[in-house]
């Protein structure tokens, strides 16, 4: 059964339980944005200077538990230098006003560490005073933030259902009712052991007796312990946060980062999700446990906590609760901070997951560069984005093929267009635009979805173009309205896709699978999308400001920000280019950005099978990321990264390993490609780079030379009537821009990028 303990989040002594409420932030948030691009938007901070919102390393004060500027939950993880030949005794630490000293102890010869606790809301001062009275011997000031946030990810997403009554605790119990409208909970203990016979986790009898069939584990560090797990479960950032460490209470004292789990190898492996579609609006049921091709991405994976592993999660780094990786960065970096404060500072962190758990890695770790060590990626999708975007091309595709104009094209020459290897597998990936359509129920290609909700939330909140127009739009961009921004007139999302331009089908036109006039006739009839995702003549124009913020933030992957400096392992955990949407280019797009914008992909490795074995694939990364963490030569993260990679791409074949740099091809042209060819999307097909990371192309005249195929004066000037504006010059960068490291929309003000005025 549950046992419940004090945490900061959970300290409300009039309901009976340890429940912390904090002040809220009050956050401004206007009713529209100019969706120009310039709207509320500032520069980021200038990154070679020190601010509240970084450790000056020259001060003897240093937060370990997260940069002063984003503390929360009133406590901090402190480390103090001594002045040189100053005793223990002979100093005072004090946070807000008050002598925090008698929680520090001197870890080695003049440093001390220790957990301060009960900082206010905003901003205040740890100082560490001469015992005996006189001036301040250093000070450093730090902001808390409420335990509820919001941090970095703007104004709290409205309505928010809360589920602690629908979340299952490992032992079958349920969390209960909300204590507040943040959907708190107090935090609760719970301890499963292994037994001597079977393999599954069961619940602990008691926390003062090991049972008689409990199994010894050893873990990687050389620690034998009984097999015993400690799940800890509260409440953060209005996400349910879990934290599971293998853990003997029989013998051990509650944990400390004086006093962490000695079975503990101070290596921290954060849990992702999976999904998107009804990712909102909701606190989530469930973390994102998965199993897939031989990967177990759960809390509670037997393998990784008897290496000594602890875990940690959040139901908002579960993209089928929260598809906004702002907001996710945001819960894992406040998840991460309470990790910390209760067990000390990690050796190194990783995140790993499949599908919604790629991108819940991926783009986490490009958005806060010091947020995770490095990232194992399966099931690769760049981002949200990627999907929606060719989900959107395909959809306008599907109307033209099999609605308005059916028969007018084969299914080979379909395929061909599309860029994928059959029909099934483009109306598959098309589909997928309903988590961009916020009209519910929505008549379309069989299989298509729109306006995708979780249950919980009910249908008379929902959007409706006819009986609620001032609804919650269930889509992607509603999700994320914070920063895409908020059109001025309807109160919507703006939003980012952008078709002007694209030739849909000019790589099938020029390998002559379709003619000059079914070329004409598909790209003037393809059209494009209104507010409401509903099918207009026109192409559709992209808004430059949530375009712009799009890759800002983070929500449209970049690559250049913390991606850039730590192990990526891609494996391809789903290898099928038939059906599901779950496709190879993905894994290529990613890698293309990140060499785009780094000059070379070098810390960036390729594993594709069906399947990849997963033991030796978590151990090669594993090793990875130990070996660069403990390199002292000289040289940037970088370098260190790439210099100590013990693997290279590859692929493989039932239990062989063939080395190969991995390439995009149908073709048999290698041996991995023989054994798993890629095929492509239609912006690609389209002329589009792989990358897919240019949200809006810049036009050229259509010049016959565009083509492979004769064109005649008729059908070119046919051509510049469709694309009167230009078509697009792939060979420029367009709009892309990338990530800015560390930006926030908002409260707070550290490079803030945007806020809805």
């Amino acid at each position: 059964m549950g046992i419940f303990s004090s945490r900061r989040w959970s300290a409300l002594a009039s309901l009976g339980v340890a429940c912390f409420v904090a002040a809220a932030v009050l956050v401004g948030c206007g009713g529209g944005a100019s969706g120009d691009g310039t709207g509320a938007m500032t520069g980021a901070a200038d990154q070679s200077k020190v601010s509240l919102a970084e450790n000056d390393p020259a001060n003897p004060i240093q937060i370990l538990s997260s940069e002063p500027s984003l503390v929360s939950g009133g406590n901090a993880l402190v480390q103090v230098a001594l002045p040189s030949g100053t005793a223990a005794s002979a100093v005072k630490i004090v946070a807000a006003g008050s002598d925090m000293t008698s929680r520090f102890q001197q870890v080695s010869p003049g440093t001390l560490l220790g957990v301060v606790q009960g900082l206010p809301v905003g901003t205040s001062a740890i100082d560490v005073v001469p015992a005996a009275g006189g001036a301040n011997l250093a000070t450093v000031s730090v902001r808390n933030w409420p335990i509820e946030g919001p941090i970095i990810s703007g104004p709290h997403q409205t309505p928010y259902f809360c589920q602690t009554q629908q979340f299952l605790l490992p032992d079958g119990s349920t969390l209960g009712p909300a204590l507040d409208a943040n959907c708190s909970v107090a935090t609760r203990i719970t301890y499963m052991y292994r037994a001597t016979t079977g393999g599954a986790l069961k619940s602990l009898p008691s926390p003062t007796a090991l049972p008689a069939d409990v199994a010894m584990v050893t873990t990687n560090a050389g620690v034998t312990v009984p097999f015993v797990v400690r799940i800890e479960t509260g409440t953060v950032n209005r996400g349910i946060y879990q934290n599971a460490v293998l853990f003997d209470p029989t013998t051990e004292a509650a944990p400390t980062p004086l006093r962490p789990p000695k079975a503990w190898n101070h290596r921290l492996v954060a849990i992702e999700g999976f999904g998107c579609p009804g990712g909102w609006y909701t606190q989530g049921a469930a973390q994102g446990n998965l199993a897939i091709a031989g990967f177990d991405f759960s809390l509670l994976n037997v393998d990784r906590l008897a290496e000594g592993n602890a875990m940690f999660a959040n139901t908002l780094m579960h993209a089928s609760n929260n598809c906004n990786a702002v907001l996710e960065s945001e819960a894992a970096m406040m998840s991460k901070e309470a990790f910390i404060e209760e067990f000390g500072v990690p050796d190194f962190t990783v995140s790993a997951g499949c599908s919604g758990g790629s991108y819940g890695s991926a783009q986490p770790a490009d958005r806060l560069p010091k947020l995770f060590d490095g990232v194992m990626i399966l099931c690769t999708f760049p981002d949200p984005l990627s999907i929606a975007f060719s989900g959107s091309d395909g959809h306008l595709l599907t109307h033209l093929f099999f609605a308005t104009n059916p028969g007018v094209f084969s299914d080979a020459q379909i395929a061909a267009i599309t860029g994928y290897k059959n029909v099934k597998a483009f109306t598959d990936a098309a589909n997928q635009a309903g988590r961009t359509d916020p009209v519910p129920g929505r008549v379309d290609y069989p299989g298509y979805a729109s306006a995708p909700f979780n249950a919980i939330v009910p249908v008379g909140v929902r959007y409706d173009p006819i009986a609620n127009p001032k609804g919650i739009r269930g889509t992607v961009y509603d999700a994320g309205k914070n920063i895409y921004g908020i059109d001025a007139a309807t109160g919507f999302a703006l939003r980012p896709f952008d078709n002007v331009g694209v030739q849909y089908g000019l790589d099938a036109l020029n390998a002559g699978v379709i003619d000059v006039n079914q070329f004409i006739l598909l790209n003037s009839l393809v059209g494009g999308y209104d507010q409401d995702a509903n099918y207009v003549l026109g192409r559709t124009t992209g808004d430059p400001g949530a375009m712009l913020r799009a890759q800002q933030s983070g929500l449209q992957l970049g690559g250049n920000g913390g991606l850039a400096s730590i192990p990526v392992f891609d494996v391809s955990g789903i290898y099928n280019d038939d059906a599901g949407y779950h496709y190879q280019w993905f894994h290529f797009a990613q890698r293309d950005r990140m060499t785009q914008m780094n000059g070379n992909a070098d810390n960036h490795v390729m594993w594709r099978g069906n399947p990849v074995p997963s033991a030796p694939a978590w151990t090669a990364f594993i090793q990875w990321v130990a070996a660069y963490k403990a390199d002292t030569a000289t040289g940037t993260q970088r370098e260190k990264v790439i210099r100590n990679k013990p693997i290279e791409d590859g692929c493989w074949n039932g239990d062989t390993f063939i080395a190969e740099r991995q390439t995009l091809s149908s073709a048999p042209n290698t041996p991995c490609n023989a054994l798993f060819p890629s095929w492509r999307a239609p912006r690609l097909a389209a002329g589009g780079p792989v990358a897919a990371n240019i949200p809006k192309c810049d036009l050229k005249p259509v010049t016959a030379s565009d083509y492979a195929v004769p064109v005649t004066a008729q059908q070119l000037n046919a051509i510049r009537r469709i694309f009167f504006t230009g078509v697009c010059d792939w060979s420029k960068p367009g709009n892309r821009t990338g990530v800015v490291p560390n930006g926030s929309f908002g409260p707070s003000p550290e490079n803030l990028i945007f806020t809805n005025p």
